[in-house]
């Protein structure tokens, strides 16, 4: 199987403008790409991770990514999909917020000569005068068009600044630059950016001409990431001081039966021959696939011996008891202590385990937490700081596990 048809097979692609061009570049390894990242935290979560593994893929095949970090673009705000204007970033969160994306994309991708390339569109845009952007872009944007395009479409009624209405242009400029700098003849994007990729390309054509070469390619990596990564707790991300190894197994492994096979399909790399008898599972043995998965993705992210220290802690766990040396740990300082001891809410809210003391107080009183197997009922329940000298293993529902040392 040719790897634009391995593509489909695993369901990564929705749509795609010219198929039978795209066919032949990703195919033959000519395919040079970019997949954009607003800056907008200091880490990945899951959400980006299709994308990741996509660039992955695409590059073992000998194709060539272009990682396009959101210098620019990031200071404006992407409408799509959200309710309200964004939080304004500062140009100094934005750089360390790539600087962190950096590091964390070197572990999927390969930067190098001849390899995988690494852009701030912050590099032109932030450079660009206003007038002559206009002058040069504006002609060839209709509005009409633009708000008929489903990315503001649904902001309309809420309120649409025009800060955030330029965004279109801004990612379609993207294209134009990459195109004329580095040969980029795709872009890749979930199916909410759609109206955006489809502005790159008509500016491309309309400003050099349609001998110009250029083409997008719509993945299902939005739609599909945007039920990925948010728990009650937060989101969930790609560094292991904000979501621990074994947090990230533990949400692979927790993921709807419905949804295993096709995140075994989308994001591993197990070949579709071995993935196949799985879609015949059932029942218990869904568990067993999502073990797979949750071991494959964990190890992808934060390497084989934390894959596997993750995967013992949670079977000791399931399995009644054992070794809770690998569980995730939550380290109490003085601070913590009053003269009555810590509380039982105060110890959910610490460990990250509830976002808030009235989200802990539900857990407690609906009988989901309990402390080294005992259900504890009462929100008022507190601990001297002595009982932490030993061990002390709180729980959350069936599937949440917190060590508190001090």
């Amino acid at each position: 199987m040719q790897l634009y048809d391995e593509l489909v097979a695993r369901g990564l692609i929705a749509q795609v403008t010219d198929e039978k061009e795209i066919k032949e570049l990703i195919n033959s390894g000519k395919a040079v790409f970019y997949i954009g990242f607003d800056p907008t935290a200091d880490s990945l979560h899951v959400g980006h991770f299709m994308a990741l593994c996509l660039m992955k893929r695409l590059q073992m095949g000998g194709n060539k990514p272009i990682a396009l970090l959101g210098g620019g673009t990031g200071l404006i705000g992407d409408p799509t999909g959200k309710t309200d204007m964004r939080k304004m970033l500062t140009e100094e969160d934005i750089n360390h917020n790539i600087e962190c994306f950096k590091k964390q994309m070197s572990r999927f991708i390969e930067f190098g000569e001849d390899k995988a390339i690494m852009v701030n569109n912050g590099d032109w845009l932030l450079d660009l005068n206003y007038v002559e952007l206009l002058r040069e872009v504006g002609p060839h944007f209709s509005v009409n068009r633009m708000l008929a395009a489903e990315c503001y479409k649904q902001r309309m009624e809420r309120g649409l600044s025009f800060l955030e209405f330029n965004y279109m242009i801004m990612q379609s400029y993207d294209f134009l630059e990459l195109f004329q700098k580095y040969g980029c003849n795709m872009q890749f994007g979930g199916d909410d950016q759609w109206s955006n990729m489809l502005g790159g390309t008509e500016l491309i054509r309309r400003k050099l001409g349609k001998d110009a070469y250029a083409m997008t390619i719509n993945l299902l990596l939005n739609s599909e990431g945007k039920k990925m990564g948010k728990t009650e707790s937060g989101a969930v991300w790609l560094d292991a001081e904000k979501t621990s190894p074994y947090d990230f197994y533990q949400y692979w492994r927790n993921v709807a039966d419905a949804d295993v096979i096709n995140c075994i399909k989308m994001l591993t790399f197990l070949p579709l021959e071995e993935i196949a008898p799985m879609e015949k599972w059932e029942g218990s043995e869904l568990n067993k696939a999502k073990e797979i998965l949750a071991f494959e993705l964990t190890q992808l992210v934060h390497g084989t011996d934390e894959a596997k220290k993750a995967q013992e802690a949670a079977k000791a766990l399931f399995a009644g008891g054992a070794n809770s040396e690998s569980m995730p740990k939550t380290v109490l300082s003085d601070a913590d202590f009053t003269d009555s001891g810590i509380d039982i809410l105060s110890i959910l809210v610490k460990a990250g385990m509830t976002a808030s003391k009235s989200e802990a107080r539900r857990a407690v009183e609906q009988g989901g937490v309990s402390v080294n197997g005992e259900k504890v009922t009462d929100a008022k329940t507190a601990y001297a700081k002595e009982t932490f000298e030993n061990e002390f293993v709180i729980k959350k529902g069936k599937k949440s596990f917190r060590k508190i040392c001090l």
